[in-house]
């Protein structure tokens, strides 16, 4: 008798853990996804290796957006819609590109223009014109091509780690020196590290920014915090598409799970 009743529980339970790997896997959710990149391209040094993805793996994560039905929307564009001044596509993506590397000018962008896809990049600024990153006038043409600029502060350093008034430099100097060298608009933030709190992220929205993005995988609704947007990182693919599609999946399943949902 004891043995049924067991048989019987340990059914009911596998049942169970279909029934909810079904739901996590297939069912429907909603929410706008914002992949994080970094480098594009093949020319990485050793330790930059993670951080780059292929152009031809690039261009083969474009193609399946595209055949998904996804449409790209900057960081601007997705503001305005959090705000109701404009309606945002049926499926609305948003590709972001941290730090600055010069390979965003050479190898992402004409993918990303050959695919008519737009994307959000946060430079550092003290960085621009250095070796390996991007120059002002490649800054200033990528703009005037559709790509919106943000900020990833002045020098890169884990905001955490700074004293408020530290916090407060990096974020007001990123930004004037952007926007006196010709660079329109600064209203979108990437936390460094993904480092961040509730003070910084105050701190972010007093010095002029609308949005900012975490490094907490997720989707973002209207009702995620605009300065805690959650954002899928996308590495140097080691298995192909099927990785870029598990990593969307990851995505929808952490919005699921409700996990890093950081709520107005």
């Amino acid at each position: 008798m004891w043995q049924h009743k067991v048989r019987s529980l340990l059914l009911i339970l596998l049942v169970g853990v279909l029934a909810f790997g079904s739901w996590l896997i297939w069912a429907p959710v909603a929410g706008v996804p914002i992949l994080e990149y970094h480098m594009v391209g093949e020319d990485a040094l050793p330790d930059e290796q993670p951080y780059i993805v292929p152009t031809a793996d690039f261009a083969a994560q474009l193609d399946y957006l595209q055949a998904a039905g996804y449409t790209t929307i900057t960081m601007q564009e997705y503001i305005a819609a959090r705000q109701g001044k404009r309606s945002l596509p049926e499926q609305p993506i948003v590709l972001t590109f941290d730090d600055g590397y010069a390979d965003n000018y050479t190898e992402m962008l004409p993918v990303l223009e050959a695919h008519g896809m737009r994307a959000t990049m946060y430079m550092v600024s003290n960085d621009i014109g250095q070796p390996r990153y991007l120059t002002w006038a490649q800054l200033q043409d990528m703009q005037q091509r559709g790509v919106e600029i943000g900020s990833h502060t002045a020098n890169h350093q884990p905001l955490t780690t700074l004293t408020p008034e530290e916090q407060a430099e990096e974020l007001r100097l990123s930004k004037l020196l952007m926007e006196w060298n010709g660079i329109r608009w600064i209203g979108a933030f990437s936390y460094p590290n993904g480092a961040y709190d509730a003070d910084i992220a105050a701190r972010v929205a007093e010095a002029g920014y609308f949005t900012a993005v975490t490094g907490d995988a997720g989707l973002n609704t209207e009702r995620t915090n605009p300065y805690e947007l959650q954002r899928i990182n996308i590495p140097h693919p080691r298995l192909g598409i099927w990785e870029f599609r598990l990593r969307l999946l990851k995505g929808e399943i952490m919005a699921k799970l409700g996990w890093h949902q950081h709520i107005q």
